[in-house]
Protein backbone atom coordinates (compact mmCIF):
# COMPACT_ATOMS: atom_id res chain seq x y z
CA UNK A 1 0.00 0.00 0.00
CA UNK A 2 1.47 3.38 -1.02
CA UNK A 3 1.55 6.53 1.12
CA UNK A 4 -1.18 8.40 -0.90
CA UNK A 5 -3.47 5.40 -0.56
CA UNK A 6 -2.95 5.46 3.20
CA UNK A 7 -3.76 9.18 3.30
CA UNK A 8 -6.97 8.61 1.29
CA UNK A 9 -8.05 5.99 3.73
CA UNK A 10 -7.21 8.28 6.58
CA UNK A 11 -9.35 10.96 4.91
CA UNK A 12 -12.19 8.51 4.66
CA UNK A 13 -11.95 7.75 8.37
CA UNK A 14 -11.58 11.41 9.43
CA UNK A 15 -14.72 10.95 11.46
CA UNK A 16 -12.95 8.47 13.73
CA UNK A 17 -12.07 9.45 17.30
CA UNK A 18 -8.74 11.39 17.64
CA UNK A 19 -6.73 8.63 19.25
CA UNK A 20 -7.55 6.14 16.44
CA UNK A 21 -6.80 8.73 13.83
CA UNK A 22 -3.31 9.32 15.18
CA UNK A 23 -2.67 5.57 15.45
CA UNK A 24 -3.44 5.04 11.78
CA UNK A 25 -1.04 7.85 10.77
CA UNK A 26 1.87 6.24 12.70
CA UNK A 27 1.11 2.79 11.21
CA UNK A 28 1.14 4.23 7.70
CA UNK A 29 4.59 5.74 8.27
CA UNK A 30 6.01 2.45 9.49
CA UNK A 31 4.62 0.56 6.49
CA UNK A 32 6.07 3.12 4.09
CA UNK A 33 9.57 2.85 5.61
CA UNK A 34 9.50 -0.98 5.58
CA UNK A 35 8.46 -1.06 1.98
CA UNK A 36 11.34 1.23 0.94
CA UNK A 37 13.97 -0.80 2.80
CA UNK A 38 12.82 -4.10 1.38
CA UNK A 39 13.00 -2.67 -2.10
CA UNK A 40 16.53 -1.45 -1.54
CA UNK A 41 17.55 -4.87 -0.21
CA UNK A 42 16.18 -6.71 -3.20
CA UNK A 43 18.27 -4.78 -5.68
CA UNK A 44 21.76 -5.99 -4.58
CA UNK A 45 20.52 -9.57 -4.18
CA UNK A 46 19.38 -9.59 -7.73
CA UNK A 47 22.68 -8.14 -8.85
CA UNK A 48 24.73 -10.57 -6.74
CA UNK A 49 22.66 -13.58 -7.77
CA UNK A 50 23.31 -13.05 -11.47
CA UNK A 51 24.70 -16.44 -12.78
CA UNK A 52 28.41 -16.52 -13.78
CA UNK A 53 29.84 -18.42 -16.79
CA UNK A 54 32.12 -21.54 -16.59
CA UNK A 55 35.85 -21.03 -15.97
CA UNK A 56 37.94 -21.09 -19.13
CA UNK A 57 41.01 -23.38 -18.87
CA UNK A 58 43.69 -25.03 -21.02
CA UNK A 59 43.98 -28.81 -21.05
CA UNK A 60 46.17 -31.71 -22.14
CA UNK A 61 44.78 -34.91 -23.65
CA UNK A 62 46.58 -37.97 -22.27
CA UNK A 63 48.20 -40.31 -24.78
CA UNK A 64 50.43 -43.36 -24.45
CA UNK A 65 53.97 -42.80 -25.69
CA UNK A 66 57.40 -44.43 -25.55
CA UNK A 67 59.54 -43.20 -22.68
CA UNK A 68 63.07 -44.31 -21.74
CA UNK A 69 64.08 -43.49 -18.19
CA UNK A 70 67.59 -42.10 -17.68
CA UNK A 71 69.25 -41.27 -14.37
CA UNK A 72 72.66 -39.95 -13.31
CA UNK A 73 74.43 -41.26 -10.22
CA UNK A 74 77.89 -40.66 -8.71
CA UNK A 75 80.63 -43.26 -9.02
CA UNK A 76 84.29 -43.90 -8.25
CA UNK A 77 87.06 -45.22 -10.49
CA UNK A 78 89.04 -48.05 -8.91
CA UNK A 79 92.13 -50.00 -9.87
CA UNK A 80 91.50 -53.60 -10.81
CA UNK A 81 93.79 -54.59 -7.91
CA UNK A 82 95.22 -52.31 -5.23
CA UNK A 83 97.10 -52.92 -2.00
CA UNK A 84 99.40 -51.32 0.52
CA UNK A 85 102.88 -52.83 0.68
CA UNK A 86 103.90 -53.77 4.26
CA UNK A 87 106.93 -55.69 5.55
CA UNK A 88 106.15 -59.02 7.15
CA UNK A 89 108.72 -58.60 9.94
CA UNK A 90 110.35 -55.73 11.78
CA UNK A 91 113.82 -54.60 10.81
CA UNK A 92 116.07 -51.99 9.29
CA UNK A 93 115.86 -51.15 5.59
CA UNK A 94 119.23 -51.86 3.94
CA UNK A 95 118.07 -51.62 0.33
CA UNK A 96 115.14 -49.74 -1.21
CA UNK A 97 114.06 -50.15 -4.83
CA UNK A 98 110.69 -48.36 -4.91
CA UNK A 99 110.48 -46.64 -8.31
CA UNK A 100 107.82 -44.01 -7.63
CA UNK A 101 105.16 -43.80 -10.31
CA UNK A 102 106.71 -46.65 -12.33
CA UNK A 103 105.28 -49.92 -13.56
CA UNK A 104 106.77 -52.99 -11.88
CA UNK A 105 106.40 -56.71 -12.59
CA UNK A 106 105.15 -59.26 -10.12
CA UNK A 107 107.96 -60.49 -7.85
CA UNK A 108 110.20 -57.44 -8.30
CA UNK A 109 112.33 -56.82 -5.17
CA UNK A 110 111.19 -53.50 -3.69
CA UNK A 111 113.02 -53.46 -0.34
CA UNK A 112 115.43 -55.56 1.70
CA UNK A 113 115.66 -55.73 5.50
CA UNK A 114 118.77 -56.52 7.54
CA UNK A 115 119.23 -60.32 7.68
CA UNK A 116 122.90 -60.97 8.59
CA UNK A 117 121.93 -62.76 11.78
CA UNK A 118 119.67 -65.10 9.83
CA UNK A 119 122.38 -65.70 7.22
CA UNK A 120 124.82 -66.66 10.00
CA UNK A 121 122.32 -69.15 11.42
CA UNK A 122 121.83 -70.58 7.93
CA UNK A 123 125.58 -71.11 7.43
CA UNK A 124 125.84 -72.78 10.84
CA UNK A 125 123.03 -75.19 10.01
CA UNK A 126 124.54 -75.96 6.63
CA UNK A 127 127.81 -77.03 8.33
CA UNK A 128 125.86 -79.16 10.79
CA UNK A 129 123.95 -80.73 7.93
CA UNK A 130 127.16 -81.70 6.16
CA UNK A 131 128.46 -83.46 9.28
CA UNK A 132 125.07 -85.10 9.91
CA UNK A 133 125.01 -86.44 6.35
CA UNK A 134 128.49 -87.96 6.83
CA UNK A 135 127.45 -89.63 10.09
CA UNK A 136 124.28 -90.98 8.48
CA UNK A 137 126.30 -92.51 5.62
CA UNK A 138 128.70 -94.21 8.10
CA UNK A 139 125.77 -95.55 10.11
CA UNK A 140 124.26 -96.96 6.96
CA UNK A 141 127.49 -98.85 6.17
CA UNK A 142 127.73 -100.21 9.72
CA UNK A 143 124.09 -101.27 9.62
CA UNK A 144 124.79 -103.40 6.55
CA UNK A 145 127.45 -105.42 8.41
CA UNK A 146 125.36 -105.29 11.61
CA UNK A 147 127.94 -103.09 13.29
CA UNK A 148 125.17 -100.99 14.88
CA UNK A 149 121.55 -101.48 15.67
CA UNK A 150 118.69 -100.19 13.52
CA UNK A 151 117.78 -97.72 16.30
CA UNK A 152 121.23 -96.12 16.16
CA UNK A 153 120.91 -95.64 12.41
CA UNK A 154 117.41 -94.13 12.76
CA UNK A 155 118.79 -91.62 15.29
CA UNK A 156 121.46 -90.43 12.84
CA UNK A 157 118.87 -90.13 10.05
CA UNK A 158 116.53 -88.17 12.33
CA UNK A 159 119.31 -85.69 13.08
CA UNK A 160 119.80 -85.06 9.34
CA UNK A 161 116.08 -84.45 8.80
CA UNK A 162 115.87 -82.11 11.80
CA UNK A 163 118.73 -79.97 10.51
CA UNK A 164 117.09 -79.81 7.06
CA UNK A 165 113.85 -78.61 8.66
CA UNK A 166 115.72 -75.93 10.61
CA UNK A 167 117.35 -74.75 7.39
CA UNK A 168 113.92 -74.44 5.73
CA UNK A 169 112.70 -72.34 8.65
CA UNK A 170 115.70 -70.00 8.44
CA UNK A 171 115.28 -69.63 4.68
CA UNK A 172 111.61 -68.75 5.19
CA UNK A 173 112.60 -66.08 7.74
CA UNK A 174 115.14 -64.69 5.25
CA UNK A 175 112.50 -64.53 2.51
CA UNK A 176 110.35 -62.42 4.83
CA UNK A 177 113.06 -59.78 4.87
CA UNK A 178 112.59 -59.38 1.12
CA UNK A 179 109.60 -57.22 0.13
CA UNK A 180 108.44 -57.96 -3.42
CA UNK A 181 105.65 -56.67 -5.70
CA UNK A 182 102.54 -58.84 -5.26
CA UNK A 183 101.35 -58.31 -8.86
CA UNK A 184 102.03 -56.31 -12.00
CA UNK A 185 101.13 -52.71 -11.30
CA UNK A 186 102.04 -49.07 -10.88
CA UNK A 187 103.79 -47.95 -7.70
CA UNK A 188 102.77 -44.83 -5.86
CA UNK A 189 104.93 -42.59 -3.71
CA UNK A 190 107.27 -44.19 -1.18
CA UNK A 191 106.73 -43.45 2.50
CA UNK A 192 110.12 -44.51 3.90
CA UNK A 193 113.84 -44.06 3.18
CA UNK A 194 116.83 -46.43 3.31
CA UNK A 195 118.01 -47.05 6.87
CA UNK A 196 114.54 -46.61 8.39
CA UNK A 197 113.37 -49.13 10.96
CA UNK A 198 110.04 -50.58 9.88
CA UNK A 199 107.40 -52.82 11.41
CA UNK A 200 104.53 -54.82 9.86
CA UNK A 201 102.29 -51.75 10.32
CA UNK A 202 104.56 -49.54 8.19
CA UNK A 203 103.30 -48.71 4.67
CA UNK A 204 106.22 -48.68 2.24
CA UNK A 205 104.11 -47.69 -0.80
CA UNK A 206 100.83 -48.42 -2.56
CA UNK A 207 100.63 -50.44 -5.74
CA UNK A 208 97.72 -50.27 -8.21
CA UNK A 209 97.00 -52.51 -11.15
CA UNK A 210 95.99 -49.86 -13.67
CA UNK A 211 96.02 -52.04 -16.77
CA UNK A 212 92.33 -52.62 -16.05
CA UNK A 213 90.12 -50.18 -14.15
CA UNK A 214 86.79 -50.71 -12.43
CA UNK A 215 83.89 -48.33 -11.85
CA UNK A 216 81.80 -48.60 -8.68
CA UNK A 217 78.49 -46.77 -8.29
CA UNK A 218 75.22 -47.12 -6.39
CA UNK A 219 71.62 -47.06 -7.63
CA UNK A 220 68.45 -46.41 -5.59
CA UNK A 221 66.55 -49.44 -4.38
CA UNK A 222 63.71 -49.09 -6.91
CA UNK A 223 66.16 -49.60 -9.80
CA UNK A 224 67.76 -52.78 -8.48
CA UNK A 225 65.65 -54.99 -10.75
CA UNK A 226 66.75 -53.03 -13.83
CA UNK A 227 70.50 -53.63 -13.40
CA UNK A 228 71.65 -56.59 -15.51
CA UNK A 229 75.03 -58.29 -15.81
CA UNK A 230 76.69 -57.22 -19.03
CA UNK A 231 74.74 -53.96 -19.18
CA UNK A 232 76.78 -51.10 -20.65
CA UNK A 233 76.79 -47.77 -18.81
CA UNK A 234 78.34 -44.46 -19.83
CA UNK A 235 80.29 -42.10 -17.58
CA UNK A 236 82.41 -38.96 -17.58
CA UNK A 237 84.96 -37.63 -15.13
CA UNK A 238 86.42 -34.26 -14.29
CA UNK A 239 89.87 -35.11 -15.60
CA UNK A 240 88.81 -35.64 -19.21
CA UNK A 241 86.15 -34.27 -21.58
CA UNK A 242 85.71 -37.72 -23.14
CA UNK A 243 82.76 -40.02 -22.60
CA UNK A 244 83.67 -43.55 -21.51
CA UNK A 245 81.81 -46.84 -21.20
CA UNK A 246 81.86 -49.64 -18.65
CA UNK A 247 80.24 -53.08 -18.49
CA UNK A 248 78.47 -54.31 -15.34
CA UNK A 249 80.25 -57.38 -13.95
CA UNK A 250 78.75 -57.76 -10.45
CA UNK A 251 76.40 -56.30 -7.84
CA UNK A 252 76.47 -56.35 -4.07
CA UNK A 253 74.58 -59.24 -2.48
CA UNK A 254 72.23 -56.96 -0.51
CA UNK A 255 70.85 -53.41 -0.45
CA UNK A 256 72.60 -51.13 2.04
CA UNK A 257 70.22 -50.45 4.94
CA UNK A 258 71.49 -46.95 5.72
CA UNK A 259 71.18 -45.60 2.15
CA UNK A 260 68.66 -48.06 0.63
CA UNK A 261 70.86 -48.38 -2.43
CA UNK A 262 72.61 -51.18 -4.28
CA UNK A 263 76.33 -51.10 -5.04
CA UNK A 264 77.24 -52.02 -8.61
CA UNK A 265 80.69 -52.85 -10.00
CA UNK A 266 81.58 -52.51 -13.68
CA UNK A 267 84.70 -52.96 -15.79
CA UNK A 268 85.84 -49.92 -17.76
CA UNK A 269 86.12 -50.72 -21.47
CA UNK A 270 88.32 -47.78 -22.44
CA UNK A 271 92.00 -47.29 -21.55
CA UNK A 272 93.11 -43.74 -20.97
CA UNK A 273 95.93 -42.31 -18.88
CA UNK A 274 93.52 -39.55 -17.80
CA UNK A 275 91.53 -42.12 -15.79
CA UNK A 276 93.10 -42.49 -12.36
CA UNK A 277 92.03 -44.75 -9.48
CA UNK A 278 90.01 -42.85 -6.89
CA UNK A 279 88.67 -40.28 -9.35
CA UNK A 280 85.02 -39.17 -9.21
CA UNK A 281 82.75 -40.14 -12.10
CA UNK A 282 79.27 -39.18 -13.26
CA UNK A 283 77.47 -42.33 -14.39
CA UNK A 284 74.57 -42.13 -16.84
CA UNK A 285 72.19 -45.08 -16.75
CA UNK A 286 69.65 -45.74 -19.49
CA UNK A 287 66.88 -48.29 -18.92
CA UNK A 288 64.59 -50.10 -21.36
CA UNK A 289 61.93 -47.94 -22.99
CA UNK A 290 58.29 -48.21 -21.82
CA UNK A 291 56.15 -48.07 -25.00
CA UNK A 292 52.94 -47.24 -23.09
CA UNK A 293 54.09 -44.61 -20.65
CA UNK A 294 51.71 -41.81 -19.63
CA UNK A 295 53.37 -38.40 -19.37
CA UNK A 296 51.65 -35.12 -18.49
CA UNK A 297 52.93 -31.54 -18.03
CA UNK A 298 54.53 -30.97 -14.65
CA UNK A 299 52.23 -28.01 -13.83
CA UNK A 300 49.20 -30.32 -13.92
CA UNK A 301 50.22 -32.03 -10.66
CA UNK A 302 48.63 -30.72 -7.44
CA UNK A 303 50.70 -31.75 -4.38
CA UNK A 304 48.56 -32.71 -1.39
CA UNK A 305 49.29 -33.46 2.25
CA UNK A 306 48.95 -37.13 1.34
CA UNK A 307 49.66 -37.95 -2.25
CA UNK A 308 49.08 -35.98 -5.44
CA UNK A 309 46.05 -35.06 -7.54
CA UNK A 310 45.20 -33.88 -11.03
CA UNK A 311 42.04 -32.18 -12.30
CA UNK A 312 40.17 -33.81 -15.18
CA UNK A 313 37.64 -32.16 -17.47
CA UNK A 314 34.65 -34.50 -17.73
CA UNK A 315 31.45 -33.28 -19.45
CA UNK A 316 32.25 -29.66 -18.62
CA UNK A 317 32.86 -30.38 -14.90
CA UNK A 318 36.13 -30.48 -12.94
CA UNK A 319 36.90 -33.86 -11.39
CA UNK A 320 39.77 -34.24 -8.87
CA UNK A 321 41.49 -37.66 -9.02
CA UNK A 322 44.42 -39.18 -7.09
CA UNK A 323 47.51 -40.16 -9.09
CA UNK A 324 50.83 -41.89 -8.48
CA UNK A 325 53.85 -40.39 -10.21
CA UNK A 326 57.15 -41.85 -11.35
CA UNK A 327 60.17 -40.14 -12.84
CA UNK A 328 60.17 -36.71 -14.44
CA UNK A 329 62.19 -34.64 -16.85
CA UNK A 330 62.41 -30.87 -17.31
CA UNK A 331 58.77 -30.44 -18.40
CA UNK A 332 56.92 -33.74 -17.93
CA UNK A 333 56.15 -36.19 -15.19
CA UNK A 334 55.27 -39.86 -15.53
CA UNK A 335 51.96 -41.03 -14.06
CA UNK A 336 51.94 -44.70 -13.16
CA UNK A 337 48.45 -44.91 -11.62
CA UNK A 338 45.26 -42.83 -11.82
CA UNK A 339 45.15 -41.84 -15.52
CA UNK A 340 44.44 -43.56 -18.81
CA UNK A 341 44.80 -42.63 -22.45
CA UNK A 342 42.11 -40.17 -23.57
CA UNK A 343 41.69 -38.36 -20.22
CA UNK A 344 41.64 -34.57 -20.46
CA UNK A 345 43.90 -33.04 -17.79
CA UNK A 346 43.54 -29.37 -16.88
CA UNK A 347 46.86 -27.51 -16.82
CA UNK A 348 45.87 -23.87 -16.13
CA UNK A 349 43.79 -22.11 -13.49
CA UNK A 350 44.17 -24.98 -11.06
CA UNK A 351 44.24 -22.81 -7.92
CA UNK A 352 40.82 -21.27 -8.63
CA UNK A 353 39.02 -24.47 -9.61
CA UNK A 354 36.86 -26.28 -7.08
CA UNK A 355 35.54 -29.86 -7.28
CA UNK A 356 32.49 -30.18 -9.54
CA UNK A 357 32.96 -26.61 -10.80
CA UNK A 358 31.82 -25.90 -14.36
CA UNK A 359 34.68 -25.39 -16.80
CA UNK A 360 35.18 -24.69 -20.47
CA UNK A 361 38.26 -26.05 -22.25
CA UNK A 362 39.86 -23.44 -24.46
CA UNK A 363 43.28 -24.41 -25.73
CA UNK A 364 44.45 -28.04 -25.94
CA UNK A 365 48.20 -28.45 -25.37
CA UNK A 366 49.78 -31.21 -27.41
CA UNK A 367 53.32 -31.10 -25.97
Amino acid sequence: MTVPAVLINLYQVRTLPPFRFYFLIVAAGILASCGGDSKKEKQPQQAGGRPQGPARVDAYVVIEQAFAENIEVPGSILANETTEIHPEVSGRIVSLNVAEGRQVAKGTLLAKLYDEDLQAQLRKLQVQLAIANTNEERSAQLLKIQGISKADYDASLLNVNNIKADIDIIRTDISRTEIRAPFNGKLGLKNISPGAYVTPSTVLAVINQTGELKLDFTVPEKYTGKIKLGQVVAFTNEGSPKRYTAKVIATESAVAENTRSLKVRSLIQSKDDALLPGAFAKVQLGFDSDPKAILIPTQAILPQARGKKVVLAQNGVAKFVDVTTGVRDSARVQVTEGLKAGDTVIVTGLLSIRPEAKIQVGKVINK
